[in-house]
């Protein structure tokens, strides 16, 4: 579909994030009201087709839309139309960061939640744990089988983490045994009969992620008292 049509057709405006290589290709979307907050999500891995048209990030994107949070997709360097070239999640951390900086320009002294999935998540939440804007952390299909999760263990914020049942790169179970863990603050939710990209249901992964965020550790987060969250510092 034209890029214009598109936007006539649905109002949500693609952008360019400016960055050292160029420029992002991102989306963002409002949510009705006054945002309580935003959010930056980060797609698979480039190599292996992900983008920020994925299905499982705009139904996560989604979902956070849904309770209030400006939201951004935006593909990585290489990606779509965006500049650069695949960096092996090196330089794609640095895409996570402009695309916080670019974010928060519009949501001064508002929180951020940093999430993804799959190579998103690896490379998303290894921005967002130290980054003082962000206050939770969100992780779909974390592939346990190829990246080290343990930095989580440190995350002073609730990290919410969802995982298909069947997932080939980890499953539920397994992810749940070594995630799960690294302290309270770590949330692991299973969806039944799922795979790696949650094929089939969506609509599960979407209301686990907007129940965290309306009635979980997510909610207090989003309110700014961590210290109610079990395994956290205030």
């Amino acid at each position: 579909m034209p890029r214009l049509l598109f936007l006539l057709l649905t109002g949500k405006p693609f952008v360019k994030i400016p960055v050292v290589h160029g420029h992002l290709e991102a989306a963002l979307r409002n949510p009705e009201g006054e945002p309580r907050g935003g959010a930056v999500f980060c797609h698979p891995h480039p190599v292996q087709g992900g983008t920020m048209h994925t299905k499982a990030v705009y139904r996560a994107a989604q979902a956070l839309d849904e309770v209030g949070l400006r939201t951004l997709r935006f593909n990585f360097r290489g990606v779509g139309c965006s500049t650069g070239s695949y960096d092996d999640g090196i330089g794609e951390e640095e895409d996570v960061r402009a695309a916080l900086d670019w974010l928060e320009l519009g949501l001064r002294d508002h929180p951020i939640i940093v999430g993804g999935l799959s190579f998103g998540s690896m490379v998303g939440l290894n921005v967002g744990v130290d980054d003082p804007r962000v206050v939770a952390l969100v992780a779909l299909g974390t592939p346990n089988h190829v990246y080290d999760y343990s930095y989580l263990a440190r995350a002073g914020k609730p990290v919410l983490v969802v995982q298909g049942e069947h997932d080939e790169f980890g499953s539920a179970r397994e992810v749940e045994e070594v995630l799960g863990r690294l302290g309270d603050h770590v949330t692991v939710l299973s969806v039944p009969g799922a795979g790696h990209l949650f094929e089939g249901h969506l609509e599960e992964l979407q209301e686990h992620i907007r129940d965290y965020f309306t009635h979980g550790a997510g909610a207090v987060a989003l309110e700014g008292d961590q210290g109610k969250i079990g395994g956290t510092t205030a």
